[in-house]
């Protein structure tokens, strides 16, 4: 018993799938990319607020220690960002050029014998997978960079719950 197989000329469904996947990922990898660029601006503005901070002076030697600290940290989430966006376009770039040659291939499905034709695919495939791979470095980059975000989180509510304690009136009578 012999199983048919339907080539991508003879299914429209087959040349549609091969499109839409790699044009799926080129979509929601711009959408993670405009996010990122968001954060990254946000990082900027929390920079430009401990900076302002930092002119006004009259710190403590604490407070100071505390905003350099910051500092440090949000310095070092933007590098994230900044490398997590690297990451992010090349996978868009990738994905964009997988899906191109998977279009063009695919136009080219009566040529299925040919070397080129094997090429083709073998190159969209290729971008496919650096695709994904700058994603998932990208993501690893923004899950870091989300850390550090909320280690700034818990230690700026420490404080704020430490001097609304030290400044909260006695109850004890």
């Amino acid at each position: 018993m012999a199983v048919e197989t339907v080539s991508l000329a003879q299914s429209p469904f087959a040349v549609v799938t091969f499109i839409a996947a790699p044009a799926l990922l080129t979509n929601a990898t711009s959408l993670l990319a405009a996010s990122t660029i968001n954060r990254m601006l946000r990082t900027r503005d929390r920079m430009q607020e401990l900076f302002d901070k930092s002119e006004q002076g009259g710190l403590s030697k604490e407070e100071s220690e505390r905003l350099l600290h910051l500092v440090d940290r949000v310095e070092k989430q933007a590098s994230l960002l900044l490398r997590s966006l690297g990451s992010i376009y090349v996978a868009l770039g990738c994905f964009a050029a997988a899906t191109l040659v998977t279009l063009l291939g695919a136009s080219l499905a009566h040529f299925q014998g040919a070397l080129w034709f094997s090429l083709l695919g073998g190159v969209g495939l290729v971008l496919g997978f650096v695709g994904l791979g700058g994603l998932v470095f990208g993501s690893l980059d923004l899950f870091q960079a989300t850390q550090l975000s909320l280690m700034n989180i818990r230690e700026e509510a420490g404080l704020i719950r430490k001097r609304q304690t030290e400044r909260a009136p006695d109850k004890a009578p």
